[in-house]
């Protein structure tokens, strides 16, 4: 009788270790991609400036364990166009970061005028790396709230329908991935619902939008500014050119009735009034001088207007150099043309 009870405890204790190892095998199927996660991420040795990116978008716990799973790497054109080279960059601006291998990869730009580029690229290229981890079922759900905050957005919203309109070409599905990530990074307003779903990955996502804001503002400011002196060249040069035509038509008028005064003059026609003389040739001077004064203020406005197309053109260097410090392809001449 003890002998069958012994064998029945054993047989239960038995029975107890199968159903702990099934449900320990359970969760752990459950919890794979957070298991793989946190051994990759414990393996990986960040650098400094890969920890100073971390730092700098104050990521969650999850959304850190994300990053280092995904053993970001920063690099130069050489190395960043190799790391990337086998991606399919639907968008036609700068490619400044890819999620590839499962691997982020972000190109280093050192130009203190564009700050935050490279923090907000890694907080982009986290968020498809965090798409990337979701289920089919978490995918879709997402995408319909992300569909549906774009369009209400869009509708109102044509420089925000513009910066999506590069990827028009995706599936929903692809489309709804991007949206993922620039809603994450560069919409500061989002619905309750995807400020919720943000705060998984980000500390205050406030501060991605900072960031982007910081550099996305020089180019808007060099925009707004080279329109600006766009529009008041156009207007200047327009006003230039309409005075300048009733200037020239003055200063023909002006030169045959000064030649007729000469030549009635010549014919001795003033000789017996002085009166006449005078007033005509006072005329004359005035209109003389009043030619003259325009004329100085057509060359000042002239001038004016060089100064402004100058400083355009300035604008617009420092605008194609901006552009080339972001464009990850673009490649320096590596030595001048020799004089023939």
């Amino acid at each position: 009788m003890a002998g069958t009870v012994g064998r029945r405890v054993a047989q239960g204790v038995a029975v107890a270790l199968v159903v702990a190892v099934a449900a320990g095998g359970l969760i752990a199927y459950t919890y794979r991609g957070e298991i793989r996660d946190h051994f990759l991420a414990s393996s990986f040795e960040p650098t400094q400036r890969v920890n100073q990116i971390r730092g700098e978008i104050e990521l969650s716990a999850t959304g850190d364990r994300v990053f280092l799973a995904s053993q970001p790497t920063i690099g130069g054109r050489d190395e960043f166009n190799k790391w990337c080279a086998g991606v399919d960059h639907t968008e036609e601006g700068h490619v400044l970061g890819c999620f590839a291998e499962r691997r982020i990869r972000l190109f280093e730009v050192t130009d203190q005028r564009l700050t935050g580029v490279v923090e907000t690229t890694a907080a982009h290229e986290l968020l498809h790396a965090a798409w990337s981890r979701m289920g089919q079922e978490e995918r879709a759900e997402l995408a319909e709230t992300l569909v549906a905050e774009y369009e209400a957005r869009a509708a109102t919203d044509t420089e925000f329908k513009q910066r999506m309109s590069v990827y028009e070409s995706l599936s929903r599905s692809a489309f709804a991935n991007e949206l993922h990530s620039v809603f994450g990074t560069e919409v500061r307003d989002l619905s309750p619902a995807l400020e919720q779903h943000y705060a998984k990955w980000f500390e205050d996502r406030s501060v991605i939008v900072d960031w982007y804001d910081g550099y996305h503002g020089v180019f808007v400011e060099l925009t707004a500014e080279a329109e600006r002196l766009s529009g008041e060249l156009e207007a200047l040069r327009s006003d230039i050119e309409d005075r300048s035509a009733t200037y020239d038509v003055a200063v023909q008028q002006f030169n045959a009735d000064a030649a007729e005064f000469r030549e009635r003059n010549e014919r001795y026609e003033f000789s017996g009034n002085k009166q006449l003389f005078d007033t005509l040739r006072g005329e004359l001077l005035a209109r003389q001088e009043g030619l003259d004064a325009v004329r100085q203020e057509i060359q000042a406005d002239t001038d004016r207007f060089n100064a402004l197309r100058e400083e355009l053109v300035k604008l617009n260097d420092v605008s194609v150099e901006l552009n080339d410090v972001l464009d990850s392809t673009f490649t320096p001449p590596s030595s001048p043309v020799e004089q023939a």
